[in-house]
């Protein structure tokens, strides 16, 4: 066998296949995707069949580079990143630009990341699939075309730099859509009233008030709370109905991408961004001791319940094992998908279900153990035996009221016996109850309580929201939610998202003049249209054709109808200092109140919105500069401010009048060119870095907070300062060199 080339996605997967192939292949990566639409146009030739325009991304050239040139080296090259519409596309694209380099190109999918999957996959290799590439180039020039056509919209309209997604800005409207609710939701006060009560034998239980007069109870007012209970007073108890029967409860299928990021929302409270990122590593592989670079799960991004014989068998034989043969039903389960299901891979299941937390968690850091434990227990549930209660609902009459009390005992742990109950599900056994038996009361408790709002969406209904509506994708849930937060049309709080002034104006643009783009029924019949021409159903270019025939008339009538609120919302308010009215207006740093009578009165301030989505003034600290020197421009001060996002910097202040400003310096001399010095910078997302004062000339850059040197050890000419447990430390960035700053020296 002459030598062979395997390409994936990321270095990560180059390690774990390298482990398990022999020296006759070469395994490299694209690092993802190699070739997108460009940057700075359109790229698209809507005269021509919407022919997109492809070319290498700008960071990527020299991986092309690398991948040509191994291409050229070897006999096959075999096209392996993930098996889903991306990945499919990656392989094209890859195949596209090595075509006139390789001698035969083949396409191999698996769906974990092990010996036997990628032996078997490499012996059966298939044609690229040209629907699935089709479906995703579909994707990726509708998202342009909306992006590209709507966002000048926006920034006429609105504000300078936003941007709008076909499926993204279908998202926001729910969650605005839902804030709406909650600001006009009207609370309705409610006594419910509940009696805690004794039979002869213990223990003691609680029964809730469901029925006063044979109509369902309902207490509106402290007054009428005070009436029942004086009523009630003396009254016997007496049990009208004993109904006790067995119950089952099947284990849950095993995980698919949504009800992952669900679950690892609710009960680790990870981000589905984060969820997904944790198990591309686990799913890729990482290092268990003596075992090596082992990969523990199964592809992550996927719709289907469906498990492979063999995971079955093994899980089968586990559970025999360790639980008993009464642990196992009678046949294997198998789960019924829903109906947009592509089931095109399996459920997300352990590799090998006889790897256990337990034996991985000394190598893992707690968020890849937390969520391999999740799945391998949930997996391991879904193919165990149901669990069995004994159920008892008790019905108590007292006067001309109706109570009820529901009690169960757990008879067999069944699955419960790897996925155990929360303290909240334990058992409420009530005590021996016949019908014509008395209780007696031991407490009767009311409480004023008031209907509440429908909740906000957390990430986990979100999801499983879009995902009921048939918005999106498995691959496109955690991109849909991260990207409405980097746009700041939706923010976080106490875990639940909450729309932002920006996102709502947004959201009201665009759904006042692209209704059908913006209804959730005509975006799922759109995902439909994918599916059918990833199935080879419908061609691409029709579908994109249908879309235009009522886009572009939509789109042009915008242009014309779409009304400016740079002038400002209306707030609702008047300005403290002249009594005109306050608007909101959307500045760099986000959304802020200014008055009608600018330039006359210069009144802005902050603003908070209440329950009722009322907005209400925010008085703003003053910030407090810090003085360190003159201004060489004009002789004022000079401070140290904080940019938009986090970063120190010096200005004058004589601004505007005077324009002076440079970067907060370390005092750091550049360690890369010499000539610099290394100053203070923050990310988009206000990660502070350290560059640089050369830039573009020197691209030196790092994270940790660079300290004068020398390394008394290396003579590192920087040291840096790392933060731990323990706090901060000074230590050597040289690798192997591993000084570290001891308090004595300090």
């Amino acid at each position: 066998m002459g030598k062979q080339l395997i390409i994936v996605e990321s270095p990560a997967k180059v390690k774990t296949i390298k482990k398990f192939l022999g020296s006759q292949y070469m395994v490299h990566a694209s690092v993802g995707h190699v070739r997108d639409l460009p940057s700075g146009s359109l790229g698209v030739d809507e005269a021509n069949d919407f022919a997109p325009q492809y070319e290498v991304i700008d960071n990527k050239k020299n991986v092309v580079s690398e991948l040509r040139a191994a291409a050229a080296k070897v006999d096959t090259v075999y096209l392996a990143p993930d098996p889903d519409r991306e990945g499919e596309a990656i392989a094209w694209h890859v195949a596209e630009l090595i075509r006139d380099k390789a001698k035969d190109i083949k396409r191999i999918q698996f769906n974990e990341i092990t010996a036997r999957a990628v032996k078997e996959a490499l012996e059966h290799p298939r044609p690229l699939n040209a629907h699935l590439f089709d479906a995703q180039q579909a994707r990726r020039v509708l998202d342009r075309l909306v992006g590209y056509k709507i966002s000048p919209l926006l920034w006429k309209s609105i504000k300078r730099g936003i941007s709008a997604g076909r499926v993204q800005s279908v998202a926001l409207r729910l969650i605005v859509e839902r804030e709406l609710e909650r600001e006009a939701f009207k609370p309705e006060e409610y006594w419910p009233f509940k009696a805690r009560l004794e039979a002869d034998a213990p223990p003691a239980f609680r029964a809730e008030l469901i029925k006063i007069a044979g109509k369902k109870a309902h207490v509106g007012n402290a007054a009428a709370a005070a009436k029942l209970e004086a009523a009630l007073s003396g009254q016997p108890f007496v049990v009208e109905s004993v109904e006790e029967k067995e119950r089952e409860r099947a284990p849950q299928p095993p995980f698919i991408t949504s009800t992952l990021q669900q679950t690892a929302n609710q009960r680790l409270s990870y981000t589905a961004k984060r969820t997904m990122n944790i198990a591309q590593r686990l799913y890729e592989g990482v290092e268990l001791g003596e075992r090596g670079l082992t990969a523990l799960i199964t592809y992550m991004r996927t719709d289907s319940t469906r498990i492979a014989d063999e995971a079955v068998q093994a899980a089968r034989e586990y559970i025999g094992l360790a639980f008993g043969a009464d642990h196992l039903p009678k046949k294997a389960r198998v789960f019924k998908a829903r109906g947009s299901a592509q089931d095109a891979h399996e459920a997300i299941r352990p590799v090998d279900v006889n790897i256990t937390p337990e034996e991985v968690k000394q190598h893992l850091p707690p968020e890849q153990y937390n969520l391999y434990r999740l799945i391998w227990t949930r997996f391991l549930a879904s193919q165990m035996a149901s669990a069995r209660f004994h159920d008892t609902t008790v019905q108590i009459s007292c006067a001309n009221t109706l109570w009820r009390s529901k009690g169960e005992r757990l008879l067999f742990p069944g699955f419960l016996a790897v996925s155990p109950r929360s303290k909240e599900e334990a058992d409420t056994e009530l005590p021996p109850l016949v019908k014509g038996q008395g209780l007696k009361l031991l407490q009767l408790e009311k409480e004023q309580k008031f209907t509440q709002p429908p909740a906000r969406y957390s990430e986990a209904s979100l999801v499983r929201e879009l995902e009921e509506r048939g918005i999106g994708r498995p691959s496109t849930y955690a991109s849909i939610i991260s990207t409405l937060q980097d746009r700041d049309y939706a923010r976080l709080s106490e875990r639940h998202l909450v729309p932002t002034d920006l996102g709502r104006v947004v959201c009201e643009q665009l759904t006042g003049h692209f209704a059908r783009l913006m209804d959730t029924g005509f975006t799922a019949q759109m995902e439909e249209g994918l599916d059918r021409v990833a199935e080879g159903k419908e061609n691409w270019v029709d579908l994109m054709r249908g879309f235009m025939a009522d886009f572009a008339p939509t789109l042009e009538a915008a242009a014309k109808n779409m009304q400016s609120v740079k002038g400002g919302l209306p707030a609702g308010l008047d300005c403290p200092t002249c009594g005109k009215p306050l608007v909101i207006k959307f500045g760099k740093s986000g959304p802020f109140l200014a008055c009608t009578g600018y330039p006359d009165c210069r009144y802005t301030s902050n603003f908070v919105r209440n329950e009722s989505g009322q907005v209400e003034a925010v008085a703003a600290e003053r910030p407090q500069f810090e003085k360190v020197g003159q201004c060489p421009d004009c002789g004022r001060d000079l401070v140290i401010k904080k940019s938009r996002t986090g970063s120190r910097f010096i200005a004058c202040t004589g601004y505007p009048d005077c324009n002076h400003a440079a970067p907060f310096s370390t005092g750091v001399p550049c360690p890369h060119c010499g000539k610099g010095v290394l100053v203070e910078k923050s990310s988009k997302r206000g990660k502070l870095f350290y560059s640089c004062d050369q830039y573009p000339q020197c691209d030196f850059a790092l994270w940790d907070k660079p300290l004068p040197g020398p390394c008394p050890r290396c003579a590192s000419p920087y040291l840096v300062e790392k933060k731990s447990r323990d706090g901060l430390k000074t230590v050597c960035p040289v690798k192997g060199c591993g000084y570290q700053k001891e308090d004595a020296d300090a």
